[in-house]
């Protein structure tokens, strides 16, 4: 039987909506902050059992409706040969600036292997999460990467041929992740391109659209069952009505945008994920209730059939100083203002 993650995702959940977090598990929660006095966050990412027990705390602890896998979305660029640190912020070894560059990342069927680490964990977690609630991997979109190999957008760089031989590495490798991850048991895959809305539409079509379009057929032929969620922080419409053309299950959107018109106008194409200002999460507890309730009431006043597909969160990650009661009252409301959703 699915849960209502997975319902929400195939636009059929006719009752509460579900409520995840990106950076649910992270450095606002008290759960890991205990864990990192005693463990590096390399440990927590790459020991299976550590990072089971960072992406279980925040769904046993809060209630949230879906886990999503504790990890890094640049350790495919480690594994490719750019290294990687954390001190405290992650920072690789060199920096891809000319063609030349590209002679140094490695490439092969082999490399996925050296992300094991990240399916053993889903393994772990699959056995113990209870079967209501839903599990994410995830992997960073191939433009979101590439600004992290290049240290910075370097839009330029997009059309002198860095990028397009750094995705030709890139994609199998990150494609073999999602197929792994997906086959160690989650229930969606989520591309987090953070980046994107930092290029126009015109190079977005030309340079970003097709490399997405091989990424997802690689992943799709061997996985057509796996949703897939692409998030993409500050785009709009005309980026939503490219992205259409590709199986793409749910859009991630975020805080910028009217939720309950884009559910309205939207919900035929998409699951809708999203969107909350993740800075409402600051505010007194007063204030983020006056705000949610408005915002959670005019989502419920839509028909049931453009909310079907609506997977309750923020628009972006979790902020660092975010308290723990704000977390707990969000999740309070939302699931008092949703309660006995169920409907013919």
């Amino acid at each position: 039987m699915s849960n209502i993650f997975q319902l929400a995702l195939e636009k059929n959940n006719i009752n509460r909506p579900p409520v995840w977090f990106m950076r649910q598990a992270g450095r606002y929660h008290t759960h890991y902050q205990q864990l990192r006095q005693k463990y590096s966050f390399i440990d927590l990412c790459k020991k299976p059992e550590l990072a089971c027990e960072v992406t279980l705390g925040p769904v046993e602890d809060f209630g949230f409706d879906a886990a999503i896998l504790f990890s890094d979305l640049l350790f495919p660029l480690e594994v490719m040969g750019m290294g990687l640190q954390y001190n405290p912020s992650p920072k690789l070894d060199w920096h891809l600036q000319t063609l030349d560059d590209l002679k140094k990342l490695k490439y092969g069927d082999k490399l996925v292997s050296q992300l094991d680490f990240q399916a053993e964990a889903i393994g772990m977690i699959r056995k113990v999460l209870r079967k209501e609630v839903g599990l994410l991997g995830f992997v960073g979109g191939p433009l979101t990467l590439f600004f992290y190999a290049a240290n910075g957008t370097h839009q330029n760089k997009l059309t002198d041929g860095v990028f397009a031989g750094f995705v030709e590495k890139l994609l199998p490798l990150l494609a073999d992740n999602m197929i792994a991850q997906a086959k160690a048991g989650v229930d969606a895959i989520a591309i987090f391109d953070t980046s994107a809305g930092e290029i126009d539409l015109k190079t977005y079509k030309a340079q970003v659209l097709p490399v997405l379009k091989i990424l997802l057929e690689r992943f799709k032929y061997t996985c057509p069952n796996t949703p897939v969620i692409y998030y993409a922080k500050g785009i709009g419409h005309d980026f939503w009505e490219e992205l259409k053309k590709l199986p793409i299950a749910c859009l991630g959107i975020d805080w910028r945008h009217d939720i309950a018109q884009t559910l309205s106008s939207w919900h035929q194409h998409f699951a809708i994920q999203g969107n909350i200002d993740p800075s409402w999460l600051l505010l007194t507890q007063q204030e983020l209730e006056i705000k949610l309730r408005h915002i959670f009431m005019k989502v419920k006043q839509l028909p049931l059939n453009m909310r079907k597909g609506w997977i309750c969160g923020l628009g972006h990650g979790v902020l660092p100083n975010t308290p723990d009661y704000n977390i707990r009252l969000f999740i309070k409301l939302q699931k008092e203002i949703f309660a006995y959703e169920i409907c013919s």
